[in-house]
């Protein structure tokens, strides 16, 4: 089972707008600080008085040197987290699950594919892979959203340019859209794919990771480098309450970050 360890104080150093339903927050520590993240990991944050919820490191260094996380208001807790201000306080504890395996990344062509919200745990490993841009061989990221309004980091999405190859397509284009519309596998046509020396991260909703995942395999991507993040069916973090059990998998103690070889069955048939 995966050690619990008790929340520590984190004060809000900063808080802003994402879209119109989804913010990011920047923690510090107040005192003692967790031990440090791997990009793929997650944190549980204790929203006081409310209850807790996991939630994924979407920067390992924020404008203060802090935790940065991205949450979207759909419920008690990440409601309660969405209205954080600065100067305001948590607890925080982690960090849990395995990260992404960037090492299997060294030397391959690297292909970020996110869906929705489901690039704030890719965020930092595009970080990486642009601050190590010849540890690597290409790299290409390629994001879809529900529409143009719902775009997370839509201003750095656009600095990537011209270090990666960067595609974003949305499902239902509003006004002045000049993008791609569709969902996000019709984006690896875009894409000059060397399937013996790739290597894929995906995270998104469920359906969109099986479609991917399953189309890159089709497409010679090597299962086992084929990597998804299954950390949407988390709730206690530890191993103890099993809702997270996939097969013999405990999700939050052997993932969120598997690979599809491990999970391909499951994915396949829909039984997540």
């Amino acid at each position: 089972m995966t050690t619990v360890t008790p929340p520590l104080p984190y004060r809000v150093a900063g808080a802003w707008d994402e879209t119109a339903d989804t913010r990011s927050v920047e923690l510090v520590p107040a005192g003692r600080a967790l031990a440090p993240f791997s990009p793929g990991q997650f944190a549980m944050i204790y929203a006081f008085g409310v209850g807790e919820v996991p939630v994924s490191v979407s920067a390992l260094r924020g404008r203060h040197g802090g935790l940065v996380h991205t949450v979207r208001a759909v419920g008690a807790v990440s409601a309660a987290l969405y209205r954080l201000r600065p100067g305001d306080t948590v607890g925080l504890s982690g960090p849990y699950g395995t990260g992404w395996d960037l090492e299997a990344a060294a030397g391959h062509d690297v292909l970020v594919v996110a869906g929705g919200i489901g690039l704030a745990p890719l965020r930092p490993v595009v970080h990486q892979l642009l601050g190590r841009p010849t540890a690597h061989g290409r790299l290409a990221v390629l994001v879809g959203t529900r529409t143009p309004g719902d775009l997370v980091y839509r201003d750095e999405i656009e600095s990537w340019r011209g270090r990666a190859r960067v595609e974003v397509t949305v499902d239902r284009p509003g006004p002045g859209w000049r993008g791609a519309v569709g969902v996000v596998t019709t984006l690896l046509d875009r894409v000059e794919l060397r399937p013996a020396r790739s290597c894929a991260l995906v995270c998104g909703p469920e359906v969109m990771m099986r479609h991917t995942a399953r189309d890159l395999v089709v497409r010679g991507v090597v299962p086992h480098r084929v990597q998804v993040s299954l950390e949407r069916n988390m709730r206690c973090a530890t191993g103890h309450c099993g809702h997270c059990q996939l097969g013999p998998l405990l999700l939050c103690r052997d993932g969120p970050v598997v690979g599809y070889d491990r999970v391909a069955d499951l994915l396949l048939t829909g039984e997540l």
